[in-house]
């Protein structure tokens, strides 16, 4: 078994000797096999983040349907003096609050997806326009030797 300090060395000696952190489905560049078969380039996709969104707000409502379900099934359950009761409350309580929060993680969670789809998507736009406008700018000569002259 490894320890710590000694994985933490290995991983400083790493870095010492510029070992790059890679993304696992990137391709590998050193020829050792190494990554997940990826082409090596990371692509963004509006839509792709947009899914995302759209599958946190069906989650959201999908969380919301169970805490209402564990409120239905509550109701009831509170026998006065049993102590299987007293508890049976305090994790009903301890799951709706969990429940509550998650919901509401996920509705947050929402926007800031949309926007970073977004934001990715003005950027490679952005990018893209600016090579476009050099290309317009700085067109390539010719080739070399003139037309063929309908030869």
């Amino acid at each position: 078994m490894v320890t710590f300090d000694s994985e933490w060395a290995g991983l400083k000696q790493q870095a010492a000797a510029g070992a790059d952190m890679r993304l696992a489905s990137a391709a590998p560049t050193d020829g050792s096999g190494g990554g997940g078969g990826g082409k090596g380039d990371l692509k963004s996709d509006k839509a792709v983040w947009d899914r995302a969104s759209k599958d946190l707000a069906g989650l959201s409502t999908t969380v919301k349907g169970g805490a209402s379900a564990l409120e239905t099934g509550q109701k009831g359950a509170a026998a006065a003096g049993v102590e299987s009761a007293t508890a049976q409350a305090e994790l009903y309580q301890s799951w709706k609050t969990y429940l509550e929060k998650l919901s509401g993680k996920c509705t947050s969670l929402q926007g800031p997806l949309e926007k970073a789809g977004q934001g990715q998507y003005e950027n490679d736009a952005a990018i893209e326009s600016g090579f476009r406008q050099v290309d317009a700018q700085y067109k390539d000569t010719p080739a070399t030797g003139g037309s063929d002259g309908g030869r």
